[in-house]
């Protein structure tokens, strides 16, 4: 509960109620232009308290996230080891994915494809010259 009394997250705690206050303030703004005879404020007058609802739900959702903590500090159960048999090793349940780079196959021995030369030194130009746009190219 400390972690939800920091300076941070007093500065979350008060734009919520700053937002939440000031949107409703305008919804409620918006039914008296409406109850004047204004018909389009009737939909900005459901629009605004829809407004503070958001932030009230991104606040709990954060508030929630913040209580759970880090998957670092929460204790990871120990898998449940079959009758028999050796322990498991830990397997990450998320894997990242792994690239292969491949090389693309050298041209032929004095073949040299003349697009490919053309990019080349186009890549090479604007390689040499950081600051300048791609159009700025002289070839």
């Amino acid at each position: 509960m400390r972690r939800l009394w920091t300076p941070a997250w007093i500065a979350r705690h008060v734009a919520m109620v700053v937002l939440v206050v000031g949107f409703l303030g305008l919804g409620w703004w918006q039914v008296t232009r409406a109850a004047e005879g204004n018909a389009l404020s009737f939909g900005y007058a459901i629009e605004w308290p829809v407004f503070a609802g958001f932030v009230v739900f991104v606040w709990w959702r954060e508030v929630r996230h913040t209580l759970r903590g880090t998957p670092a500090e929460r204790p990871t159960p120990a898998p449940p080891a079959a009758a028999g048999s050796e322990p498991a090793t830990a397997i990450p349940a998320v894997r990242r994915p792994v690239r292969v780079s491949r090389v693309p196959a050298a041209p032929a021995a004095g073949a040299e494809d003349g697009e490919l030369a053309e990019y080349n030194r186009y890549l090479s130009w604007l390689n040499a010259n950081p600051g300048t746009k791609p159009g700025d190219y002289p070839g």
